[in-house]
């Protein structure tokens, strides 16, 4: 990955992303690191003393961990580097409110931000330096070799913060028909440092979140998935009469996955692939359209 990064980093969740991207063999890639002290306050009056300087050119600017007003240095940072793409991840639903995200934005000239939530749903945007460490880092993608049992995982994109890598390893030699609830449990054992507190935007945690895309990802190349939301066509009314209702309250469609699908008939399917299983539409459909079903065949 031949690209500059510029981290500003702050607690646990960015010290365990920059330790995961050294492993992974970017610790030359890094240009720098600007510490930031996570006891600042929330509000802050003057952003500009917290304005590192003598800063180094850079391509991509990772602003990872900071709460509150301090990520207002993130435009700033980009200015001095030249760095012309930045990745904020959210791990948290009370780290970078919506208001805020959007005067971050309003600072940044000719440049591309965007705010992962969490970081392990990052996919290319069509950025080159930013696509050019999805290509390694995001929303996990495997490569899986099996029989009846898991014989060999090639991890092809990972979470940054190195959950993916650690859950490959222990699924090898595991059952093909329990790997995906495995990879589950496996990945909270690692653990996530996302919040398990509700965010509103979504409509469940981001720890949650970041649950179904390594399961997706296993099921995704086994070709099943363990359990699933499935519509009875016959019950199902369609938007006529409830608005698809199942589509405004599923998390994964909320992120931009194409998990509730609209047919010709207006009638709704649920994507096996993107589909968590949280239930959430399940109880809220008003026709009792929809069930769990356990291994529902991708297509």
């Amino acid at each position: 990955m031949d690209i500059r990064i510029f981290i500003i980093s702050s607690g646990n969740y960015s010290s365990r992303i920059i330790n995961n991207m050294a492993q992974m063999g970017f610790a030359e890639n890094i240009v720098g690191i600007h510490e930031v002290d996570e006891n600042l306050p929330e509000f802050i009056d003057n952003i500009e003393e917290y304005i590192p300087e003598n800063l180094p050119e850079a391509d991509l600017i990772l602003s990872i961990g900071l709460y509150g007003d301090i990520n207002m240095i993130i435009p700033h940072v980009a200015e001095k580097t030249n760095a012309k793409s930045i990745i904020t991840p959210i791990y948290d639903p009370k780290q970078i409110p919506l208001g805020l995200q959007k005067e971050i934005e309003s600072e940044i000239n000719d440049k591309t931000i965007i705010f992962p939530k969490p970081f392990c749903t990052l996919k290319p945007v069509g950025d080159k330096y930013i696509d050019a460490f999805a290509e390694v880092f995001g929303e996990p993608e495997l490569e899986i070799e099996s029989d009846k049992l898991i014989r060999k995982i090639k991890v092809k994109r990972g979470a940054p913060c190195g959950s993916t890598w650690f859950v490959a390893e222990k699924l090898e030699n595991t059952p093909v028909d329990g790997a995906e609830l495995e990879s589950g449990m496996r990945y909270h054992n690692y653990p996530c440092l996302a919040s398990m507190g509700n965010d509103n935007q979504i409509g469940d945690t981001l720890m949650h979140i970041a649950g179904y895309k390594i399961k997706e990802a296993v099921k995704k190349e086994l070709g099943f998935a363990a359990k699933s939301a499935v519509v009875n066509e016959k019950r199902c009314e369609g938007g006529d009469n409830c608005n698809y209702i199942c589509r405004d309250v599923c998390p994964t469609f909320k992120i931009g996955d194409n998990t509730i699908i609209i047919k010709e008939n207006h009638k709704v399917k649920i994507n096996p692939k993107t589909c968590g299983y949280c239930e959430i539409c399940v109880q809220k459909c008003p026709f009792e359209a929809i069930k769990i079903e356990d291994n529902v065949k991708l297509e």
